[in-house]
């Protein structure tokens, strides 16, 4: 396969400052706005032309089978075939999905090392506390790839049917309820605030353990651990299937493509709740603007691929478009957006 190494001017850049799986390019044959970012002194110099000339790795922090890993899974072959570079993906999982962003804060800033996130990038800035790096000022976000709802699930456990009883529950139960989630931070923390403040109930946040990934939250559901919780549909479904879990409703103003038997928050009694999670792609501060800009350019000709909208359709997403520099401000009014939700308290256990 040809590489396709096209010139990129260089432009201003704004910035906002495991078990790996490669796939490599025989193998997908076969199946503009504020100061620019400075550079990094650890980053080789770069012309037009040669980005990229090794492998590159995707880094994803919310372990495997969730949204983020299997976007990053379904980039990469096509990411390898525009490139004529090895993509590989490895899942860093941990600290209530902060152990990704920190690897990425901690190497060269060169373009070779992608994270891709959530909302959590924005909301960790807002809200999360003792981090080794900050999630805005060391980052450059990249690209937003797509947006898409989460399930609202309860356990069997709870007796609950419904958004009506759930609410119901929860202005009745002493103490009101707890909802679990991926981490301080994360959308899953962010939207059980979102929607407890919505409902009017009380709610009290169980975070997960330091090692806990998208999976643990799952079986903690299962198990009881918590009343409610925010999941990816991906992972949730087996369970919903199974009856282990019930589907109150999903998280945006439309249902879902793939639980389309499911209805929306809004259409069962809150109406207006819509919080989508959205998917990014971010470098590290100080990676050469002419990487950022190649990047950007080749992400969006991938994304606009026929077979990758489909993909994101057929997934439950929709594509989330914006330039690089729209994105930067989005990160951040996401960052104050959750600050204003923070700020109406939620208790923590």
């Amino acid at each position: 396969m040809r590489t396709r190494n096209g010139d990129v001017s260089v432009g201003k850049v704004v910035g906002l400052g495991h078990r790996p799986i490669v796939v490599v390019s025989l193998l997908a044959i076969a199946c503009g706005c504020v100061a620019q970012a400075p550079q990094s002194t650890d980053a080789p110099a770069l012309s037009t032309t040669s980005y990229p000339v090794k492998p590159i790795r995707i880094i994803e922090p919310f372990g495997v089978g969730g949204g983020p890993d299997l976007l990053a899974r379904a980039l990469a072959p096509r990411l390898a075939s525009l490139w004529g570079q090895a993509i590989s993906v490895e899942n860093v999982t941990g600290g209530g999905a902060t152990a990704g962003p920190e690897r990425v804060a901690n190497l060269p800033a060169d373009g070779y090392t992608l994270l891709i996130n959530t909302n959590a990038q924005a909301y960790s800035a807002a809200f999360a506390k003792h981090l080794h790096y900050r999630p805005l000022d060391d980052f450059i976000p990249i690209i937003p790839l797509t947006r898409q709802p989460y399930v609202l699930v309860a356990g069997k456990a709870t007796g609950v049917k419904n958004i009506g009883e759930l609410i119901a529950k929860g202005k009745t139960a002493p103490g009101g309820l707890t909802f679990g989630s991926t981490g301080t931070g994360t959308f899953t923390h962010i939207g059980g605030v979102a929607f407890s403040q919505a409902a009017g109930i009380n709610a009290v946040h169980v975070p997960p353990l330091p090692t806990d990934s998208n999976a643990d939250m799952m079986a903690n559901a299962v198990a009881g651990r918590f009343a409610f919780a925010f999941a990816p549909i991906s992972l949730a479904l087996p369970h919903i299937r199974d009856g282990t879990l019930v589907a109150l409703g999903v998280s945006t103003a439309r249902r879902s493509t793939v639980l389309s038997e499911v209805p929306t928050i809004a259409e069962s009694g809150l109406q207006g709740f819509d919080f989508p999670i959205w998917y990014g792609l971010w470098v590290r501060a100080g990676t050469p603007a002419v990487v950022v800009a190649k990047l950007e350019r080749d992400l969006k000709q991938v994304l606009a691929d026929p077979e990758m909208l489909d993909w994101i359709s057929v997934h439950g997403g929709e594509r989330f478009s914006m330039s690089q520099a729209e994105f930067a401000g989005f990160v951040r009014s996401e960052s104050e957006r959750a600050k204003r939700l923070v700020g109406g308290g939620v208790e923590t256990e």
